[in-house]
C-alpha cells in the first residue's frame, strides 16, 4: 500500500523538484541552527555564568541571536516552498481525476458511483495533500534533528547517551502498536464518508419525492444512521489518537527525570558539567520531539495510503469507450444510421440486454422505437453517441463505425436528448449554447420556437439571460424537456436522437413540436423512443423491441395488421377506431 502512495507522490511531485530541493536545503540549515543553539547555551553557562565573564556571555549571546534569525528565515522559506508544492499536488490530482472521469462511459460511472467520485476528488485528495504539506514542513526536519541530536548528545556525554538506547526503541514500539490499529479504521472512515455522501445526495435530489410521500422522518433516521456510523468510526480513530500523545509525553517526561537523576550523579562526581547536562537535556527533548513530529506523519500515512489507493483506482481505470487509434475526421455528410448485428451486455450480466439488432435509419425519415419497459430501448439509443459500446456488431454512421469516428465529429453529428434531460446552473442562453458556444441569439430563438419553448422563455425575467438552477429544477418537467430539445436543435446535427423526450408534454404541445421538427429536420435522420403511440404512429418505420430483440418492424398500418405485440400496445392507449 505504501508503494501506491509513494508512486503517486513521485508521479506528481517530480515537476516540483526545484521547490522540494529548496525545502530540504532550508530545513537542513534551520534544523542545524536549532541543534547548535543548545551547545552555545552550554558554553555560556560553563564559560560565562560560572566564571562570571559577562563579555563572553554577550558575544555568544549575539551569535545565538544571529543564528536564531537565520533559523527564522529558513523556516519561513521552507514553509513557503513546501506549501506551494503541496497545494500544486492537490491541484494536479483534482485536475487529472476530473479529466479521467470525463472520459468515463456510463459503465464506469455506475461502477464507482457519483458519491464516491466526489469523495475521491475532494476528501481523498485533501488527505494526500495534507500528508505532503506535513512532510515538507515537519517530516524533512525530523530525521535531521533526531540524528543530529543523537550525535551532539554523544558529544556532550557518552555514558549518559546510553539512555537513548532504551528510550527511542521504547517510543517506537508504543507508536507502532497504536498506528497498526488505526489503519483499518481509516479505510472504514473513507467508506463511511462515501455512504454519507450518497445518502445526502439522494435526499437533496429527491426532496420532492420525500415530501410527496411524507418520508421526512424516515429519511432523517436514514441520514442519522449513516452519520452515526461515521461518528463511531471517527470516535475509534480519535481514541487511538488521544492515546498516542499522552504515551509520547509520558516517555518524554520519564526520560527527562532519568537524565536529571543520572546526570546529577555525574555532575556530583565531577565527570560532567552543568552546562553539558543542560544541553544534553535539550538534545533529548529535541530527539523525542522529532519522534513526536514523525508521529503526526505516522497518524496521517495510513489514511493517506487508503486515499492514494482510491485515487489511483480512478486514474488507472480506462474507459470502456476507448478513443480510436486512427480516428476518422471527415464530417458526417448524410447521417445514415445503421445497426448491424448489434448485441450489448453489462459487465457481469448473465445475458445480453440487446440481441442481434439490425436496422437502418435514413435521412429525411423518422425511425421510432417502441416496446415494453426494460426491453432495451434506451440502451439501444445510448450506443449511438457512444455512451456505451456494443459488445458485438457495429453501429455505423455514413458507413463508418462510430468507434472509428473522432469524438468531436460524432458529437457534432448526433443531437442527443436523454430520457432525463439535465440543465446546468447558469442562464437559458448558456444551456442552449452548451454544444455550440458561437451560436447567435437569433439561432437560439429559432431553436426555442421549433421546440415550442419561445413563449415561456419570453415570459421569464431576463428571457435568454434568465437564471436556471442546477438540474433545471427551477422550471417544470415539460419546460426542461423543451429546453433540452432546443439545445440539440441549436447544433443542427445530421442525426437527432430523442429518448422518450416528449413524455412530459401535453398532446397539443407534443403535436405542435413534432410538426415543427418535421419541417426543421426534413433532411436529417430522426430516431425517437416513445411510450406514447400518438408520438410515433406517423413514423416512416417503427421498430418493436421485446426483451432486447426486434420482433417486428414496419409502418403503423403494417404493424397493426401483422404484429400482435404492437397492436396490444396501441390498443392499450387508443380505441380501434382511433388506431385505424
Amino acid at each position: 500500500m505504501q508503494g501506491v502512495l509513494l508512486t503517486l507522490l513521485r508521479r506528481y511531485l517530480r515537476h516540483y523538484r526545484g521547490a522540494m530541493a529548496a525545502v530540504v536545503a532550508l530545513q537542513l540549515v534551520q534544523t542545524l541552527a536549532t541543534l547548535y543553539l543548545p551547545t552555545l547555551n552550554a558554553d555560556i553557562i560553563d564559560h560565562g555564568v560560572v566564571t562570571g565573564d559577562t563579555g563572553y556571555i554577550g558575544r555568544i549571546g549575539a551569535v545565538m541571536v544571529g543564528i536564531t534569525f537565520v533559523q527564522i528565515v529558513c523556516a519561513g522559506g521552507a514553509v513557503y516552498f513546501g506549501a506551494r508544492s503541496a497545494m500544486a499536488l492537490g491541484r494536479d490530482l483534482r485536475r487529472d481525476i476530473f479529466a479521467r472521469v470525463q472520459t468515463y462511459s456510463a459503465r464506469e460511472m455506475a461502477h464507482f458511483g457519483t458519491p464516491s467520485l466526489i469523495t475521491r476528488t475532494t476528501n481523498d485528495v485533501q488527505q494526500v495533500q495534507m500528508l505532503a504539506l506535513m512532510t515538507f514542513t515537519m517530516m524533512v526536519s525530523a530525521p535531521i534533528m533526531c540524528v543530529g541530536g543523537i550525535l551532539l548528545a554523544l558529544n556532550q556525554d557518552v555514558p549518559l547517551s546510553t539512555l537513548l538506547l532504551i528510550i527511542v526503541p521504547l517510543l517506537a514500539v508504543i507508536l507502532g502498536l497504536i498506528i497498526s490499529r488505526m489503519r483499518p479504521l481509516f479505510r472504514l472512515t473513507q467508506e463511511r464518508i462515501d455512504q454519507l455522501n450518497r445518502v445526502l445526495r439522494e435526499q437533496i435530489t429527491g426532496v420532492r419525492v420525500i415530501r410527496a410521500f411524507v418520508r421526512d422522518r424516515q429519511e432523517r433516521q436514514r441520514f442519522a444512521a449513516a452519520n452515526t456510523e461515521l461518528y463511531e468510526v471517527s470516535l475509534g480513530t480519535g481514541r487511538l489518537m488521544a492515546l498516542m500523545f499522552p504515551s509520547v509525553m509520558l516517555v518524554v517526561n520519564v526520560s527527562s527525570v532519568a537524565v536529571l537523576w543520572f546526570g546529577g550523579h555525574r555532575i556530583d562526581s565531577g565527570a560532567m558539567q552543568i552546562g553539558a547536562l543542560t544541553a544534553f537535556l535539550t538534545y533529548l527533548t529535541q530527539i523525542l520531539m522529532s519522534v513526536m513530529m514523525a508521529t503526526f506523519m505516522f497518524m496521517m500515512i495510513p489514511r493517506a495510503e487508503i486515499c492514494a489507493e482510491r485515487i489511483t483506482e480512478v486514474l488507472d481505470t480506462d474507459t470502456s469507450v476507448a478513443p480510436p487509434l486512427n480516428p476518422s475526421n471527415a464530417p458526417v455528410a448524410q447521417g445514415v444510421l445503421e445497426f448491424r448485428g448489434v448485441s450489448f451486455s453489462y459487465p457481469g450480466a448473465s445475458q445480453d440486454v440487446l440481441h442481434d439488432i439490425s436496422f437502418t435509419a435514413l435521412p429525411g425519415q423518422v425511425t421510432a422505437i417502441i416496446g415494453s419497459t426494460g426491453s432495451g430501448k434506451s440502451t439501444l439509443l445510448n450506443l449511438i453517441p457512444r455512451l456505451f459500446d456494443a459488445t458485438a456488431g457495429s453501429v455505423l454512421v455514413d458507413g463508418v463505425d462510430v468507434r472509428s469516428l473522432d469524438a468531436r465529429v460524432l458529437s457534432d453529428a448526433v443531437g442527443f436528448v436523454p430520457q432525463k434531460p439535465f440543465l446546468f446552473s447558469g442562464t437559458v442562453a448558456f444551456n442552449l449554447r452548451y454544444g455550440k458556444p458561437e451560436a447567435t441569439d437569433a439561432e437560439l430563438w429559432h431553436a426555442l420556437q421549433v421546440a415550442q419553448a419561445q413563449s415561456f422563455v419570453e415570459s421569464m425575467p431576463g428571457q435568454l439571460q434568465a437564471s436556471v438552477s442546477q438540474g433545471g429544477t427551477s422550471v417544470s418537467g415539460g419546460q426542461r424537456q423543451r429546453l433540452a430539445i432546443a439545445r440539440a436543435l441549436v447544433r443542427l446535427p445530421r442525426i437527432y436522437v430523442f429518448d422518450d423526450s416528449f413524455s412530459a408534454l401535453d398532446y397539443a404541445t407534443d403535436s405542435a413540436l413534432r410538426a415543427a421538427l418535421t419541417a426543421e429536420t426534413g433532411d436529417s435522420t430522426l430516431v425517437i423512443v416513445a411510450q406514447r403511440v400518438s408520438t410515433i404512429r406517423h413514423a416512416d418505420q417503427i421498430i418493436v423491441l421485446e426483451e432486447g430483440r426486434i420482433i417486428a418492424q414496419g409502418t403503423h398500418d403494417e404493424l397493426m395488421a401483422s404484429s400482435q405485440a404492437y397492436s396490444e400496445i396501441v390498443l392499450s392507449q387508443l380505441t380501434r377506431e382511433e388506431a385505424a
